[in-house]
């Protein structure tokens, strides 16, 4: 059974998930399961399902699920009919005890994932709506289903971290890549043990050791990594966790949640004490005549053996363990201080999102008079409506219906995405024609594919001589951004400032069209010509940071893609001074400044 669970294979990983879930579900919040609908992710909730108790309840949550769906209240067609509130269970009541399938994961909105997240914290349902006011029971698991193609399509993060797994579901490479079978049975002693099961304090404390070295940032990590370990020590019939299970629990919790590769060593100092005078000037002979006798202590070999034991042994194992489980392309990503960033790209691309008052999406109601165009939501109006209807029928002179009054009605809320502008603007100096502007404008080529695909407009501004040329409007034309950056020279001075302020003013047009700008810039940095067009390194950095702290006090998302041979502070400075995000490159070509761009936040406003 150990050597099951020290095996870091995909088909081991993910039955290990499945038979953990199952024994400890609510515990452990869920697993989010990143794979797209086919036989493999069947076969792993039909896994789960068979290691779960023949009732537990299983339902599936759709992807705009509203408050009444999920957490209950008034059943409107009975309470019209009975003339006083009745209440309907919502699906986080019925679900008590079972599992949640939250379909499309990567696109629920932000209030099905904060309703979720409440009842995986507190597993009670709370329901304060439609004049009703209930506490429920809710103690489930949930099993987000996550389709997003690439980093682009992310899970909200207020889900994922109260979800103790996130599983890639991937295809076994090899026929000895064979999963446990853990019979239900087996499972259900787990469960049984479970209660009595105890973690040493050691393995708590080299549990949150390695999620501090390895950049974990949330608290419930650890928390969750220790109940692994628990779970996994009840399934293999032991009363108190062990290594291995501490290992477990570091390699399928702590490791898909790094930010950091831990620090190296510190360099060892000699600091072994100089032998005295004395012993310096005795001859070798001397030394050997006094030499004890070569016996060695009977306890030498007992330290050996306790070596491992030392303090700190099992955090340094720890540490190896979630280093083992961390794919290479993240490894490259996490020396390159970037892995996380990725996880708020979409927002940045996508748009920001408007309300509208009858345009796009719907997203709910408010309570409102159906005026200017709104439109009256007539079901939410009806169940406000409803509590009331014996209090004005008494008061009502004339036939009995249904009293709907002005504070009753409701109507709908719509929220659209406002289109993005990627405004590029590049560095064509001469500094940057002799080092980077080949790759930059093989890199924007890149970005302007991308761009085209999603929808977005693009513009490209240049700067070099004595000031910044708009070499491209806003515009969808692929073909016309292409014509307008090949034709684009290098040399000159660098008019940095020039180039900052004309990004800011095109980037203000931009906001005030009604559209999201994003700033792309490639430079190194450096610059040598003032804003007045004087030659002068002095007073040409300093009018490039007046500029740069003009447009951080804008608010626009911007990226400096520092394109120097070396990079240095003055790209670090000028990002900071702008409100950027800073991606030094030094030896990256067209491909990996694309790639960067991909993974770098632009916060834009969400």
């Amino acid at each position: 059974m150990f050597d099951h669970f020290a095996a870091p294979t995909p088909n081991a990983d993910a039955a290990l998930v499945a038979a953990l879930l199952a024994v400890d579900p609510t515990g452990l919040g869920g697993v989010a399961l990143r794979s797209p609908a086919g036989p493999l992710r069947d076969a792993w909730l039909a896994l789960l399902r068979q290691h779960l108790p023949p009732q537990t309840p299983m339902h599936r949550v759709p992807l705009h699920a509203s408050d009444s769906a999920l957490l209950g209240g008034l059943d409107l067609a009975a309470t019209l009919h009975a003339g006083r509130p009745v209440a309907q269970q919502g699906l986080l009541t019925r679900c008590d005890g079972g599992v949640l399938l939250l379909a499309m994961a990567e696109r629920v909105g932000a209030g099905v994932a904060s309703q979720l997240a409440a009842v995986l914290d507190t597993r009670v349902v709370a329901l304060e709506r439609d004049g009703l006011t209930q506490r429920r029971p809710a103690r489930v698991a949930l099993v987000a289903l996550d389709e997003g193609d690439g980093d682009e399509e992310q899970m909200p993060a207020t889900l994922l971290d109260r979800l103790a797994f996130h599983l890639p579901l991937q295809a076994a490479d090899s026929e000895d890549d064979e999963p446990v079978d853990w019979t239900r049975d087996d499972i259900a002693g787990a469960r049984a043990r479970l209660a009595h099961t105890t973690v040493p304090e050691s393995v708590v404390q080299a549990l949150c050791a390695a999620s501090l070295v390895w950049g974990v940032n949330s608290m419930r990590a650890p928390l969750l990594a220790v109940r692994v370990a628990r779970a996994a020590a009840a399934l293999s019939g032991m009363e108190e966790a062990e290594e291995v299970h501490a290992s477990l629990a570091a390699r399928l919790v702590l490791a898909p949640r790094a930010t950091r590769l831990p620090a190296p060593p510190a360099e060892e100092t000699d600091d072994t004490p100089l032998p005295p005078p004395e012993a310096q000037q005795r001859t070798p002979e001397e030394d050997e005549s006094d030499a004890p006798p070569p016996e060695s202590p009977p306890d030498e070999q007992d330290k050996t053996d306790d070596d491992e034991d030392a303090p700190g042994a099992l955090d340094d194992r720890l540490i190896e363990a979630v280093r083992a489980a961390i794919p290479p392309g993240l490894l490259a990503a996490l020396q390159m201080g970037q892995a996380r960033q990725a996880r708020a790209t979409a927002a940045g691309r996508s748009g920001e999102l408007m309300k509208n008052q009858n345009r796009g999406r719907p997203v709910g109601t408010r309570r409102a008079e159906p005026r200017s165009g709104a439109r009256l939501h007539i079901l939410e109006t009806l169940r406000a409506a409803a509590p009331w209807q014996r209090l004005r029928q008494q008061q009502a002179q004339g036939p009995r219906r249904i009293q709907v009054r002005r504070e009753d009605f409701h109507v709908v809320r719509f929220r659209q995405r406002r289109p993005t502008t990627t405004l590029f603007v590049v560095d064509a100096s001469g500094s940057a024609a002799l080092h980077r502007l080949a790759e930059a404008k093989g890199a924007v080529e890149l970005l302007l594919a991308e761009c085209y695909v999603r929808r977005d407009k693009v513009a490209v501004l240049a700067f070099r001589g004595d000031g910044c040329e708009l070499l491209l409007p806003p515009t969808r034309s692929l073909a016309r951004a292409k014509r307008s950056l090949a034709a684009l020279p290098g040399g000159g001075g660098t008019p940095l400032a020039a180039g900052i302020e004309a990004a800011r003013e095109l980037a203000q047009q931009i906001g005030r069209q009604g559209e999201t700008p994003v700033v792309v810039l490639l430079t190194d940095g450096r610059a040598n010509v003032a804003r007045d067009g004087r030659h002068g390194r002095a007073q040409a950095t300093e009018d490039a940071l007046q500029a740069a702290d003009a447009f951080r006090l804008a608010g626009f998302a911007a990226l400096l893609i520092d394109t120097s041979a070396q990079p240095g502070e003055a790209s670090r400075t000028m990002a900071e001074r702008m409100g950027a995000t800073c991606v030094p490159l030094p030896h990256a070509g067209s491909a990996g400044l694309s790639q960067a761009v991909r993974l770098a936040t632009l916060p834009a406003a969400r």
